[in-house]
């Protein structure tokens, strides 16, 4: 079982599921900053063998690791870890981590168990108690560390109802119809290896995302951030939700039930999230208005980003297809180059297909926006006017505002010598709240230490952080180019 991770509660409630339906408790491989008294004892009584975070030269407690999964698996013991490693701060899913899945496929390799069948588990939640921690988290604060206290506290604040959890599993994947198996005395090519485990671990991750259930506190909160601070009415905020119910609708994709979301399901949603702090209530006027909660967007966007994913192809078709729109010539051809490039942005945020599947899903919510969209692009025809309801400006642009800062912050630094990654999330920190005070980017949301560090990783990923010569500066100046570039087609679409 590889369960995404949302809360400290994910491991309980997938426990429970299973109990509840007969199955046996998962052995679970958990952190060592859980290993505390008295917790530490009662979770490995109850299942859960501790590993620590980083053992890359450690080859004695490799030996052990890899013993024990040889045992579990031949015994057809069930198993889980979080892909993820650790828990997501932002709501969207994170990359997957491919250590412990490396190690069960090589267990498989060697003959452990004739299969071993990973199946991808979503556990979603109306709200979590977590979800201020996070929000501090990407504003820079440090990590709560978890000790007796912190266990207190975090009792305490269970007191509270935060709603339904919901427990839904993806289509499991064989590792024998996907792994090479090796025979006996022959070496794999380690190149090849990792290739197919980092295949293996998106690939569990996309069903995750796929199976994901969208929730009355998502979409409220989608509309409320989508309303640029302005306090809405409940039947605003229903008003604002009726092509996202359609679009849900039309595409079947998964919801917690059904999404009748009439004013009294929006109204209970407002006050859910009202009676934890995320949003706000004024009732002295002639009607009650709701609005995000001073300093709660990052908590507003947590849970709204547990359905981004949902949107993103449309998000990069719309964007793509404005940036068309603008050129003179071939505009079908510099649509598709502005998918290609918006898709390499983003891809330390999102999972993606392969080019040439994720190249079909655009054509086909291009075709679901507009019957004639190849032809109206080659005519300068506004394509991305049609797009109902519009996704780019809140799927986007908090991202891509952030990436702006970082590029910013780059291009600003001595391209003679290397760039700390660190040093430069810290920076943009610093100038993601400059640039928010002068109204130089948006959304709260963007100025965001989780967002910084991926906006840093594609930066190094691009060879960006290393120091050299003026060639070293000229690809960050096009760095920061590209990213403006793309922040102006989402504003001209924002703007309409």
């Amino acid at each position: 079982f590889l369960p995404s991770h949302k809360s400290r509660m994910d491991h309980l409630a997938l426990t429970y599921v299973l109990y509840e339906n007969g199955l046996p408790p998962n052995h679970t491989a958990g952190g060592i900053n859980m290993n505390f008294f008295p917790v530490g004892p009662l979770l490995r009584r109850a299942g859960l063998f501790f590993i620590r975070r980083s053992f890359r030269d450690n080859e004695p407690y490799k030996f052990v690791l890899k013993q024990y999964l040889d045992y579990l698996l031949s015994k057809r013991f069930p198993l889980e870890w979080f892909i993820e490693g650790g828990r997501s701060r932002t709501g969207k899913l994170r990359a997957p981590r491919f250590g412990m899945l490396a190690y069960v496929a090589d267990s498989y390799r060697r003959g452990s168990a004739e299969d071993v069948v990973l199946i991808p588990t979503s556990i979603a939640y109306d709200q979590i108690q977590d979800v201020g921690a996070y929000a501090h988290e990407q504003r820079g604060g440090d990590k709560e560390r978890e000790s007796f206290g912190w266990m207190v506290r975090a009792l305490r604040t269970m007191r509270r109802r935060y709603g339904r959890i919901y427990v839904r599993f993806g289509a499991p994947i064989s590792m024998a119809e996907t792994l090479t198996r090796y025979s006996p005395g022959i070496e794999p090519d380690p190149d090849d290896s990792a290739l197919e485990i980092r295949k293996l671990g998106f690939e569990v991750a996309v069903r995750i995302n796929r199976v994901t259930p969208i929730t009355h506190i998502s979409l409220v909160t989608l509309a409320l951030l989508g309303n640029r601070d302005r306090a809405m009415t409940v039947p605003e905020v229903r008003e604002a939700l009726t092509e996202f119910v359609e679009y849900v609708t039309e595409r079947e994709l998964p919801v917690t039930e059904a999404l009748t979301l009439g004013d009294a399901e929006v109204g209970a949603a407002l006050e859910s999230l009202r009676e934890h702090g995320v949003v706000s209530r004024f009732d002295g006027g002639h009607e009650t208005v709701y609005s995000v909660g001073h300093d709660q967007h990052l908590a507003a966007a947590y849970y709204r980003n547990t359905i981004i994913h949902f949107f993103t192809t449309a998000a990069i078709a719309e964007t793509a297809v404005t940036i068309a729109t603008e050129q003179a010539d071939d505009r079908e051809a510099v649509f598709w180059e502005a998918v290609r490039r918006i898709r390499d942005l983003l891809k330390f945020e999102f999972f993606f297909p392969e080019r040439s599947v994720f190249r079909e899903e655009i054509a086909t919510e291009m075709s679901r926006h507009h019957d004639d969209w190849r032809d109206a692009v080659a005519d300068g025809v506004n394509v991305a006017a049609s797009f109902r309801p519009s996704s780019a400006p809140w799927v986007l642009r908090p991202i891509v505002e952030a990436y702006h800062v970082v590029a910013d912050a780059l291009e600003a630094r001595d391209f003679r010598r290397d760039v700390e990654n660190g040093d430069l999330v810290e920076e943009a920190l610093a100038l993601g709240h400059q640039y928010r005070l002068q109204g130089r980017i948006e959304s709260d949301e963007s100025v965001s230490a989780v967002l910084f560090d991926t906006a840093v990783a594609l930066a190094d990923n691009r060879g960006l952080l290393e120091g050299g010569d003026l060639d070293v500066l000229e690809a960050r100046r096009d760095f920061a180019a590209e990213v403006r570039g793309v922040l102006d087609a989402i504003k001209a679409i924002d703007a309409r």
